[in-house]
């Protein structure tokens, strides 16, 4: 027989879960108080990434049904929704979620579903592919210096390899420049190269 599962989630503490408790309740599912796990904790947290969904994870079995208010609820964007659900039904969990009619995403109408959702996050990626190009392009375009600024001007670099010449240890160099090792290291393999 299938246990029936539920998980609510609200971003901030000023939210509450009880709505999408009793949303669940409405729609005729009578989830156990200990198969109900409720969280408040941020969408842009992935699914697997979060305390009570992990705790969820571990409770789900093959067979079980889990039930989610909203796609929402699962992940922070449609592929990681995507992604949230084919795991569960990789692991013979199925899922309905109730703003797509209590639909089950793991039947052949949940999985044409999916499809929608797959290609909408398909979507979303190119276009924010094409969005960080545009954005790149503009920028250099306008003369900006792209990725992490200079640790050290050219003035300082100089200085660096003085004084590392002089026999001063990476270390100290670092030190008297308020910089880091690395970045002093990474300016002696620069120049020797």
């Amino acid at each position: 027989m299938s246990r029936v599962f539920a998980y609510a989630r609200v971003s901030t503490s000023d939210q509450f879960t009880t709505n999408q408790v009793a949303e669940i309740a409405a729609a005729g599912f009578e989830v156990q108080p200990v198969r109900m796990i409720t969280e408040t904790i941020s969408g842009s947290v992935a699914a697997n990434q979060r305390p009570g969904f992990q705790k969820l994870l571990n409770k789900l079995e093959s067979n079980d049904i889990l039930i989610v208010t909203k796609l929402d609820r699962l992940g922070r964007n449609a592929m990681d929704v995507r992604a949230t659900v084919e795991a569960l039904a990789g692991m013979g969990v199925r899922v309905h979620c109730l703003a797509l009619g209590g639909v089950d995403l793991t039947s052949p109408a949940g999985k044409m579903t999916m499809g929608v959702i797959a290609a909408v996050a398909e979507f979303e990626r190119d276009l924010l592919i094409d969005r960080t190009q545009a954005g790149l392009g503009r920028a250099k375009s306008e003369g900006k210096t792209l990725g992490r600024p200079r640790a050290l001007t050219n003035t300082q670099e100089g200085e660096v390899l003085q004084r590392l010449s002089s026999g001063q240890t990476v270390a100290a160099v670092a030190r008297e420049l308020k910089t880091s090792r690395a970045t002093i290291m990474r300016i002696r393999t620069a120049r020797a190269n």
